[in-house]
């Protein structure tokens, strides 16, 4: 009984379901930035470029008979999806900040202790 009841608290604990939350989360997330790179940034700016560059079929690319195409087309989507991201978290970033407080003026206590330590001074130099 006692490993059930330990591994009871442990799958519940907060931090586990958290966890599980953003993992869900997360692969729904990125569903959505995947086909915004597939969908939408690659037919729109990729697609022109490599036309522009007469390499329209990525994929096929080979050279010495190593096909190195699809590895390549796995570095350009992996760019596009980390420059969406940047974008997408800074743009969080920016709306989420929050302006710093003024820093308080000094207590009550601290103009006290400093009135005190400027009297020892002025009678130590007396």
């Amino acid at each position: 009984m006692g490993f059930v009841k330990e591994f009871k608290e442990f799958a519940f604990k907060g931090n586990v379901l958290d966890l599980a939350v953003g993992v869900i989360i997360g692969g729904a997330f990125g569903k959505i930035v995947s086909s915004l790179v597939e969908d939408v940034i690659t037919p729109l700016i990729l697609n022109p470029a490599l036309k522009a560059a007469g390499a329209e079929n990525i994929a096929k690319l080979t050279w010495n008979g190593v096909a190195y195409g699809n590895f390549l087309s796995a570095i350009i989507s992996f760019l596009c999806i980390a420059m969406v991201l940047f974008w997408i978290i800074k743009g969080a970033n920016k709306v989420n900040k929050k302006e710093a407080p003024a820093p308080a003026g000094p207590t009550d206590d601290q103009k006290l202790l400093a009135e005190i330590r400027d009297l020892l001074k002025s009678k130590n130099n007396i």
